[in-house]
């Protein structure tokens, strides 16, 4: 498939975003490729229900926290394993990144799951790069730039009734079983339907490429959303305000979706 010039990767960002976009495409990979040989006797232990970690987490995050520094000395890193520097303020600069997004599903050999690395300027996602090493996709944004998957410009639906729509729901330990049965059935009720696959980032990836009307989560935490996020708003999707201090530090609620399906699905996701 040929694609016209408008679908082609725009002018380089400014030199800052186009420097950190390219630095965390090339890291995404070596991540991807890293995990990928770490599933070869593969070493799980747990850090709550439904909740594991592997040595490749560890050994993805270690990896990027060791090239940030190299590459960008005195930049902050957040990473949901090791932890980071947490001091960071809601108006701050900082990288977030997930080393395996979709944990459980990379334990089991599911083959859904991603690397996750974000840059956020001044509080806001404004580098996101996103790598699926089981189908080699690799998704990018930057800020005022549009969302990406391998060189091919990304377009959110155009969706904008729930009847019919299809939504991904997210779902955690830190939200109750009838919250989140709550909002399925209620989703149900007004004629959509709705899917869970066990990877936050390529939900919202999939909302960003137009596979999908919208993803939601009672709570989810910053580090498993940052790029996706950056990814659905360049695409034209809308994205609730998540990224304030509580957002980045303790999670909370995400809505994601086509901006015409935007607050039908924000009203059934608080109407609790």
């Amino acid at each position: 498939m040929t694609h016209s010039t408008a679908d082609r990767m725009p002018a380089p960002q400014p030199s800052a975003l186009a420097t950190r976009l390219d630095f965390a495409q090339a890291l995404a990979r070596r991540c991807g490729e890293l995990a990928l040989r770490e599933a070869a006797g593969l070493q799980i232990s747990s850090k709550g229900v439904h909740d594991v970690l592997t040595q490749a987490d560890l050994a993805v995050e270690r990896l990027i926290r060791q090239e940030v520094a190299q590459a960008f000395p005195g930049d902050r890193v957040i990473g949901e394993e090791m932890g980071g520097q947490e001091a960071v303020e809601a108006d701050g600069d900082c990288w977030l990144v997930d080393p395996i997004d979709g944990t459980a599903n990379y334990a089991t050999d599911i083959p859904r799951w991603c690397i996750s690395i974000a840059w956020l300027q001044a509080g806001q996602p404004a580098v996101g790069v996103l790598f699926d090493p089981v189908l080699n996709r690799l998704y990018s944004a930057a800020a005022g730039s549009g969302a990406w998957q391998d060189g091919r410009r990304l377009t959110a639906r155009t969706t904008d009734r729930l009847a019919g729509a299809t939504v991904e729901l997210g779902w955690s330990t830190r939200r109750t079983a009838q919250q989140y049965l709550g909002r399925a059935a209620a989703l149900l009720t007004a004629g959509a339907a709705f899917t869970r696959r066990g990877s936050g980032a390529l939900g919202l990836a999939d909302v960003a490429a137009g596979r999908c009307d919208g993803y939601a989560e009672l709570h989810i935490n910053g580090w498993d959303c940052a790029a996706g996020v950056l990814l659905v708003s360049e695409a034209g999707g809308r994205v609730n305000p998540f990224f304030t201090n509580q957002g980045i530090h303790s999670g909370g609620l995400l809505v994601a979706s086509t901006a015409g399906l935007y607050d039908a699905l924000l009203a059934l996701m608080t109407d609790q």
